[in-house]
C-alpha cells in the first residue's frame, strides 16, 4: 500500500492510456508528413519493403545479420510445395575489438571473408543466390537494396562509412575478392524481418514489435499516407523508431524524477525517452534508483545502503522478471537483495516485489498504448469496423518476463475493444526474417515479369496502330466500293442524310427513338434567329415483353398509342407534325423516309416486320388509329443523330461516333464516292457500322487469347469484333479473361480462383471506370473486389487496376486508329493539306471512363497529324438528333419547293 503510494506517477490509468495512445497516433502523422518529418521525433523510416510473405515463396537465400559483437551468416531454403517449410543452416562469426574500431574497408572485407568461408562449407560458391542483410544501426533508406548508415551505435566506431551506403561498401568488398557472386536484394531492420518471418506462417501478420534490450515497431502503412516516397499505390512496412517517442516533450507530464534521472545518466541524455521508460536496457536500472531513493529516505532496508545497491547496472533486468516469478519470487528477492549486500526483512522483499511489477507493469502498458494506436490507424487506413490482424514479437523481456505479454495484450485489448489482435511469437527475425524479405522480394519481381510478359499483347505500338488505320480505309473502301460491297465487313452503309444543321432551322417537330425495353417521345421545338436554340419535352414509355414478342401490329399499334398519349399530355391533340424516327436496329436505306429491317436484335421477335419498311409500318398503325396525321420525314440511326446534334453547336462537326455499350461511327462523305447511290454532287452521311471491321480476319494478328475467349462465349461468335475490343459491352470480359489467366498461372490472388471469377458478365464495365479513376484509392478497389466475392490483398488490388488501365487504353487507341482513318479521309476527299474537323461524341464508355477520351484524343492526334480535331459530346443524339435531321430535310424541301 505504501509503495502504491509512493510510486504513484508510476502507475497509469486508463485515461492516461489513453491519452498516450491519442498523442502516438498525431507523432505518427508528423513523422509520415513531408513538411513535418523533418522536426517530428518518430521519424516513421519507408523500408521499401512493400509486401508480406503469402506462403508461396520459394528458393534457396542467404542472410546476413550484423547487430552486435557478432555476426550470423545463414542459409534459408524455402519451399512451397504444397506444405511451406524452412529450413536454416548458421555459422556465427565474430567481429575482433580492432576491426569494430578500425576502417570501414576492413570491417567488409572481413564480412566478405566469412561469407566466402560460410558458402565454401556448404559447397554453394558457384550459385549466385539471393542475399537479405540485416544490418541493425540507424540507417537512412532510398531503395530496398540501399541503406546509408546515419551513426554507428552499440560500441562500432569504424571509419569513413558513415553517410555511405553499406551495401555498395559490402558489394565492393565481394568483387575485390572474385571467389563468388550474390545478388544482395535488400537491407533489413530487425523490427521488419521481425513482421516478415511471422508473415509467412500468418498472412494477417502486419505488424513487428521488439520489446528486448531496447524497443521498436514497424507496421504497414497506405502508400497514400507515406509523403516520403514517390507513387500512392499499395503499402509500404514502415519502421517507426518508436523508441524516441517524447523527445520532443510530449511525455514529460506522465515521466517521473526516476526517467529523469536514468536520462541524465544515460550514453545518449534527452534522447530514446520513450525506449528509456520501457526497455530491458533500463528496466531494472529504474527498480535500483527507486530502491535507493526509499532506503535513503529509511523507508526500507532500515534504510542502510551498500556500494553495491549504489553502482549503476548492477540490478539487472532479469532479476525484475526472477522476482515477478509466480512461486519463487519472493524467495528470489531475498537471495538478489543479500547478493547486492542488504539484509532484507519480509517486509523488504514484498516491497521490492511490488515494485518490480510497478515497473514492469508501466512498460507494458506504455507499450500496449503505442501499438493500440498504430492498430487503430491500419484499422481506420482499411476502413473496418473490425480489425483481426496480427503482431510478430521478439526481444528478451517479451519472451522472458513471466507478465510482461499478459499485460501487454490486455492493455491493447482494453484500448481497443472491437479488434481481434493475435501476438505471435517470432523466431530469428534478423536472419529467417532478412531472408524472407528477399524471398518475397523475388517473388514479386518473377510474378511482375510473368504478368508483363501476358500483358504484351495487350500493348499496341505506335506501328501497329498505323497498321490498324490503314487497314480500316482500305475496309472502308470496299464497303463504298459497289463490286465489293456485297462481301464487305465495314457496311459503310448510305443514311440519305445530306446535310448538317446551319442554323436556320426553324418548327415544332416530333422524335421517336426505339432502340431498347423503352421508348421515347419528344417534342422538339428548335428557334433561329435571337432565340437560337433547341427546347425538348419528352415521355417515356416501357414495351411490356409480350409486345416485343407479338405480331408487328401489335407493336406498332402500342407505339401510336403512346403518341396519342403524349400528344394529349403535351396538349397538342389532333395537330400535324413533321417526324424522325430513330430506329436502333440494323437497317438498309434506300432513302430518307425508307429504313428496312433487316433483322430484330436486343431481344425483339415481333412477326411480320423483317424485310419490311418500318415507315410503312407506322403509317398504316397511324390510319388504323385514325386520330391524327404525321408526317414521317426521316429514319435515323443514332450514331448519325449524334452528329447532328452536335452540328447543331458546331459547323464543323461532320463526324458521329458512340463508344457506349457497343461502338459505332459515321460521316459526310462524298457523293461521287458513295458508289450505292446514284448522283455525283454534294455529301451524304455515311453510317459505318464499324463494330464489324476484322470479322474477315484483318485483326487476327493484335487479336489475343483473350478476345477469342470472350469472342466464342458471345452472342455472335466471329461477328463485330473490333466492337468486341473496344466497347462497354465487352472489356469487363476481357478483363475477367485476364485474371482468370493470372489466378491460374498464380500470379493473383494467390492462385485461387473462386466461383464468381469464373461467372460471365460478373465484371461490369462500370467497374472499370471505377478502378481506374484517381481520386479512387485501392481500398474502393478491394471493395469492388470483395463485392464480386474476391479475396484481396493490396498487391492483387493494384495489379486489378492494371490489367483494367491496360485492357481500356488498347481500347481507346483502337478507337483512335479508326477514328484517324475516318478523319483522314475526309481531308484526303476534299484534297486538303490540313483539316479542322469536330466529332460529336455519346457513349457511356467515352463519357464516363476517366482516361478513355484522353487516351483516344492523344490517339488520333499521333496518327492524324494533319487533322485538328475537335471532340464535343453530344447530349440525346437519338431524341434531339432525330428532330435536328427532321429540322434539316424540312428546311431543304421547303427551299425546293421555293
Amino acid at each position: 500500500f505504501q509503495i502504491d503510494k509512493y510510486l504513484y506517477h508510476m502507475r497509469l490509468s486508463e485515461e492516461t492510456l489513453q491519452e498516450v495512445s491519442q498523442r502516438f497516433g498525431r507523432e505518427m502523422e508528423k513523422g509520415l508528413g513531408a513538411d513535418t518529418n523533418p522536426t517530428a521525433s518518430v521519424k516513421m523510416l519507408p523500408t521499401f519493403v512493400r509486401s508480406t510473405p503469402d506462403g508461396t515463396e520459394d528458393g534457396d537465400f542467404l542472410a546476413l545479420d550484423l547487430g552486435g559483437t557478432n555476426f550470423r551468416v545463414l542459409r534459408v531454403k524455402v519451399s512451397d510445395n504444397g506444405l511451406q517449410k524452412v529450413e536454416m543452416e548458421n555459422q556465427i562469426y565474430a567481429i575482433p575489438e580492432e576491426l569494430m574500431r578500425g576502417s570501414g574497408v576492413q570491417l567488409f572485407d572481413h564480412i566478405a571473408e566469412c561469407l566466402a568461408n560460410f558458402m565454401e562449407k556448404l559447397k554453394i560458391k558457384d550459385k549466385k543466390l539471393p542475399l537479405g542483410f540485416t544490418f541493425s544501426f540507424p540507417c537512412h533508406q532510398t531503395k530496398l537494396d540501399e541503406s546509408i548508415l546515419v551513426t554507428w551505435t552499440k560500441g562500432f566506431k569504424c571509419s569513413s562509412v558513415e553517410g555511405k551506403d553499406v551495401v555498395s561498401m559490402l558489394r565492393k568488398s565481394i568483387k575485390k575478392r572474385g571467389d563468388f557472386d550474390i545478388d544482395i536484394v535488400a537491407v533489413v531492420n530487425d523490427t521488419v524481418g521481425t513482421m516478415m518471418t511471422c508473415g509467412y506462417d500468418d498472412h494477417n501478420c502486419e505488424v513487428g514489435l521488439i520489446v528486448g534490450t531496447g524497443t521498436n515497431a514497424c507496421y504497414m502503412e497506405e502508400m497514400r499516407h507515406i509523403d516520403l516516397v514517390e507513387g500512392d499505390e499499395g503499402r509500404m512496412c514502415i519502421n517507426m523508431e518508436w523508441g524516441a517517442f517524447g523527445d520532443d516533450g510530449v511525455l514529460n507530464d506522465i515521466r517521473t524524477e526516476f526517467d529523469r534521472e536514468i536520462d541524465m545518466g544515460s550514453l545518449n541524455p534527452g534522447k530514446q525517452l520513450f525506449e528509456k521508460m520501457i526497455s530491458g536496457m533500463y528496466m531494472g536500472e529504474l527498480v535500483r534508483l527507486i530502491l535507493v531513493k526509499m532506503a535513503k529516505e529509511g523507508l526500507l532496508f532500515g534504510g542502510k545502503l551498500t556500494p553495491d545497491l549504489l553502482t549503476t547496472g548492477h540490478f539487472e533486468t532479469r532479476y525484475v522478471s526472477a522476482i515477478e516469478k509466480e512461486k519463487e519470487g519472493l524467495q528470489k528477492a531475498h537471495e538478489i537483495l543479500t547478493k547486492l549486500g542488504l539484509e532484507p526483512s519480509h517486509e523488504d522483499c514484498v516491497a521490492t516485489h511490488r515494485i518490480c511489477q510497478i515497473v514492469s507493469t508501466r512498460s507494458a502498458n506504455l507499450c500496449g498504448a503505442t501499438l493500440a494506436a498504430v492498430l487503430r490507424r491500419i484499422k481506420e487506413n482499411k476502413g473496418l469496423d473490425r480489425l483481426r490482424s496480427t503482431v510478430g514479437v521478439d526481444g528478451s523481456v517479451y519472451k522472458k518476463h513471466p507478465h510482461f505479454a499478459r499485460r501487454l495484450h490486455k492493455t491493447v485489448r482494453k484500448l481497443l475493444p472491437d479488434c481481434e489482435i493475435r501476438f505471435v511469437r517470432s523466431e530469428d527475425g534478423s536472419g529467417k526474417g532478412a531472408a524472407m524479405v528477399t524471398a518475397v522480394a523475388y517473388r514479386l519481381a518473377a510474378q511482375h515479369k510473368a504478368r508483363q510478359k501476358i500483358l504484351e499483347a495487350l500493348k499496341l505500338s505506335h506501328e501497329q496502330l498505323l497498321e490498324v488505320k490503314q487497314r480500316m480505309r482500305i475496309e472502308m473502301e470496299k464497303g463504298l466500293g459497289k463490286e465489293t460491297h456485297a462481301e464487305a465487313t465495314v457496311k459503310m452503309l448510305p443514311t440519305y442524310v445530306c446535310s448538317t444543321p446551319d442554323g436556320t432551322e426553324k418548327g415544332d417537330f416530333l422524335a421517336l427513338d426505339l432502340g431498347g425495353t423503352n421508348f421515347r417521345v419528344l417534342l422538339v421545338r428548335v428557334r433561329n434567329g435571337m432565340r437560337r436554340g433547341v427546347e425538348m419535352h419528352n415521355k417515356i414509355y416501357s414495351i411490356p415483353v409480350e409486345i416485343m414478342q407479338g405480331t408487328g401490329e401489335e407493336l406498332f399499334d402500342h407505339i401510336v398509342q403512346c403518341i396519342s398519349d403524349f400528344l394529349e399530355y403535351m396538349g397538342m391533340k389532333g395537330v400535324s407534325l413533321p417526324l424522325g424516327f430513330t430506329f436502333s436496329f440494323p437497317c438498309q436505306q434506300n432513302n430518307l423516309d425508307e429504313g428496312i429491317l433487316l433483322k430484330w436484335t436486343k431481344g425483339f421477335k415481333a412477326t411480320g416486320c423483317e424485310g419490311e419498311d418500318v415507315v410503312n409500318l407506322l403509317k398504316e398503325a397511324i390510319h388504323r388509329r385514325d386520330e391524327f396525321d404525321l408526317d414521317v420525314v426521316a429514319v435515323v440511326n443514332d450514331t448519325v443523330g449524334t452528329m447532328m446534334t452536335c452540328g447543331y453547336e458546331d459547323p464543323y462537326c461532320e463526324v458521329g461516333l458512340i463508344v457506349g455499350t457497343g461502338s459505332n461511327a459515321c460521316y459526310m462523305e462524298e457523293m461521287r464516292n458513295v458508289e450505292l447511290v446514284e448522283g455525283e454532287e454534294g455529301r451524304m452521311c455515311v453510317n459505318m457500322e464499324w463494330g464489324a471491321f476484322g470479322d474477315n480476319g484483318c485483326l487476327d494478328d493484335i487479336w489475343t487469347e483473350f478476345d477469342l475467349a470472350v469472342d466464342e462465349l458471345s452472342l455472335n461468335p466471329g461477328k463485330q469484333r473490333f466492337e468486341k475490343m473496344i466497347s462497354g459491352m465487352y472489356l469487363g470480359e476481357i478483363v475477367r479473361n485476364i485474371l482468370m489467366d493470372f489466378t491460374k498461372r498464380g500470379l493473383l490472388f494467390r492462385g485461387r480462383i473462386s466461383e464468381r471469377l469464373k461467372t460471365r458478365g460478373i465484371f461490369e464495365t462500370k467497374f472499370l471506370s471505377q478502378i481506374e479513376s484517381d481520386c479512387l484509392a485501392l481500398l474502393q478497389v478491394r471493395s469492388i473486389l470483395q463485392h464480386l466475392g474476391l479475396e484481396t490483398t493490396c498487391d492483387d488490388s493494384i495489379i486489378v487496376k492494371e490489367v483494367c488501365t491496360v485492357v481500356a487504353r488498347r481500347a481507346a487507341q483502337l478507337c483512335g486508329a479508326g477514328m484517324a482513318a475516318v478523319v483522314d479521309k475526309i481531308r484526303e476527299n476534299r484534297g486538303l493539306d490540313f483539316l479542322k474537323v469536330t466529332v460529336g461524341v455519346d457513349g457511356t464508355l467515352y463519357k464516363l471512363h476517366p482516361h478513355f477520351s484522353t487516351i483516344m484524343h492523344e490517339t488520333v492526334k499521333q496518327l492524324s497529324p494533319k487533322c485538328e480535331v475537335t471532340f464535343l459530346q453530344s447530349e440525346d443524339g437519338s431524341g434531339k438528333g432525330a428532330a435536328l435531321i427532321t429540322a434539316v430535310a424540312c428546311r431543304i424541301r421547303e427551299a425546293g419547293q421555293r
